[in-house]
């Protein structure tokens, strides 16, 4: 498990640099999307994963880790924009963003572990393309949550499909940074 906990926090620490890049050269301007929104954006992330899995090229010279780390980023967005609501305007200091961002990668390392311990690190015998898949699914999932203006019946919120595509995000990482084992 220690292994699992310094990559989770590694791939975290890269995803969280270009997500802090991205803040200096932007600000929060994301601010202003409306939580479906940013289901959309990971779901273009996850697309264009499948896309390249399926086709075994890329016409735009970035590959699959890229995406991934898109939709580890934008889920921690969904999970902030869910908790604040949406903005008309940035309205948060870029420390603030930080500090936020830093919140939600804790929970869902924190869910991580819980599950891994139940699963007993089943996610490492499984392939990145079946990464893909279930974040597709988390998203349709989202989605019809979303049109069901979050009234379930027994299923789990939209907080806890961001945090499981997060960590299918970060499960996938891994894989392509440290390979099977």
């Amino acid at each position: 498990m220690r292994d699992t906990k310094e990559q989770f926090k590694k791939v975290i620490a890269e995803c969280r640099e270009l997500y802090a890049k991205k803040l200096h050269d932007y600000g929060p301007a994301w601010r202003i999307m409306r939580p479906s929104s940013v289901t959309d954006q990971i779901f273009i992330k996850a697309n264009r994963i499948r896309s390249i899995e399926i086709k075994g090229v890329t016409m735009v010279d970035e590959g699959i880790a890229p995406e991934f780390i898109g939709i580890v980023n934008y889920g921690v967005i969904g999970l902030i924009q869910l908790e604040l609501g949406y903005a008309e305007k940035a309205d948060i200091s870029i420390e603030e963003a930080l500090k936020l961002y830093d919140k939600y990668t804790e929970k869902a390392m924190n869910l991580m572990f819980a599950k891994n311990h139940d699963y007993d690190e089943a996610w490492r015998s499984m392939r990145v393309s079946s990464f893909t898949d279930i974040i597709l699914m988390k998203i349709y999932r989202t989605k019809q949550i979303e049109s069901l203006a979050g009234h379930t019946l027994v299923s789990e919120g939209i907080d806890a499909n961001f945090m499981d595509m997060i960590n299918y995000a970060v499960f996938g990482l891994i894989k392509l940074e440290f390979g099977e084992e």
